[in-house]
């Protein structure tokens, strides 16, 4: 019997990602909760013939608790989406406040379960939730993870189109590192499954391409709305590898924005590769029943990728913390002034 549970299950990722996880047959127990129309929403999805039970709840009569208890997987594609001209720092302002709560709820009421944080941006939100959860006495490295799979699953799909064999996008595997915004989005095309002989602008053009593919979604929807489909779809890929993991199967590998500190051994060997120390970073780590498993360093990578990833890391050192200050200072409020 597994539970996941979807917060922010009526927005433009939560329905299609609720949809998603309702015909995912690991999935046994399905919670999804909004501040509107999730009733609607579990209704709608309870009529399909798979053998999740579905339920749907709004905040009044407990609602985030009845739907957070007995939770293994949390999803969390919480939040406004992003419109022209909106940089992921307006989006950090309206999006805090809503992960923060929900993290609270969590570390309440499914302290153990696996948190898998789809809210952008990323880069803080992850720690926000981890910041909830230290407060709380409840927080394992191990078990929260930043979704940046919609940053590999772009990857992979341009990389078949400039191939001409769109066919085999889903066996493209490009392992993309750093965060999951602009210049943090690192992609590893050196090391594609499905190498590309590119000139050095036709690379250049295809890693801004993959690094701000979200820009190219909200013009193209002309301000009505960002990347939904395309995440749910990569957010549910990776729930599934989570699922996949908690029933006990070996050896998956998916990127993620971890907190190094779930495998400090791996995070030895990846800061030897980035030349310096970081407390979050995206890159391949194995699942396991546990949650991360071993995190992995990036290997043997050209010297334009190295610029990349050094140009990445002062972004990302900003974004962490950021979330992580956010959090901490609305708990020092709360404390009130020291009587030091």
């Amino acid at each position: 019997m597994v539970k996941a549970v979807v917060l922010g299950a009526a927005g433009g990722i939560g329905q299609p990602l609720a949809l998603l996880l309702k015909i995912n047959p690991l999935v046994t127990e399905l919670g999804l909760y909004d501040i509107v129309n999730t009733p609607g929403v579990a209704a709608d999805l309870s009529h399909m013939a798979t053998p999740a039970k579905v339920e749907g709840y709004l905040p009044p009569d407990d609602g985030l608790k009845k739907t957070l208890t007995g939770a293994h997987i949390v999803v969390i594609p919480a939040g406004v989406p992003r419109k022209p001209g909106m940089t992921r720092d307006d989006l950090f302002k309206i999006n805090g406040g809503i992960v923060k709560e929900l993290a609270t709820g969590i570390a309440n009421f499914c302290p153990n379960a696996f948190v898998l944080v789809i809210s952008n941006p990323v880069n803080s939100t992850v720690p926000i939730v981890a910041e909830v959860l230290k407060k709380h006495g409840v927080y394992d490295p191990k078990r929260v993870f930043g979704v940046t799979t919609l940053d590999v699953v772009r990857a992979s799909t341009f990389v078949a189109e400039i191939r001409k064999e769109l066919s085999i996008a889903k066996d493209v595997v490009v392992p993309v590192v750093g965060g999951h915004s602009g210049v943090t989005i690192v992609p590893l095309l050196s090391q594609s499954s499905h190498p590309v002989d590119l000139s050095k602008e036709a690379l250049g053009a295809l890693v801004k391409r993959i690094q701000f593919g979200g820009d190219e979604v909200v013009k193209a929807k002309d301000g009505g709305g960002s990347a939904t489909l395309s995440m749910a779809y990569a957010g549910a890929e990776f729930t599934n590898k989570v699922l996949r993991a908690l029933k006990g199967e070996k050896g998956i590998v998916a990127p993620s924005f971890v907190d190094l500190k779930a495998d400090p051994a791996g995070a030895a060997a990846l800061t030897k590769d980035l030349g310096q120390e970081i407390e979050y970073f995206s890159t391949n780590v194995e699942l396991g029943a546990e949650g991360v498993v071993k995190i992995y360093p990036l290997g043997k990578i050209t010297d334009a990728e190295k610029a990349l990833v050094k140009a990445a890391i002062p972004e990302l050192v900003t974004n962490i913390e950021t979330g992580s200050n956010y959090v901490l200072d609305i708990y020092k409020a709360e404390e009130g002034p020291s009587k030091l």
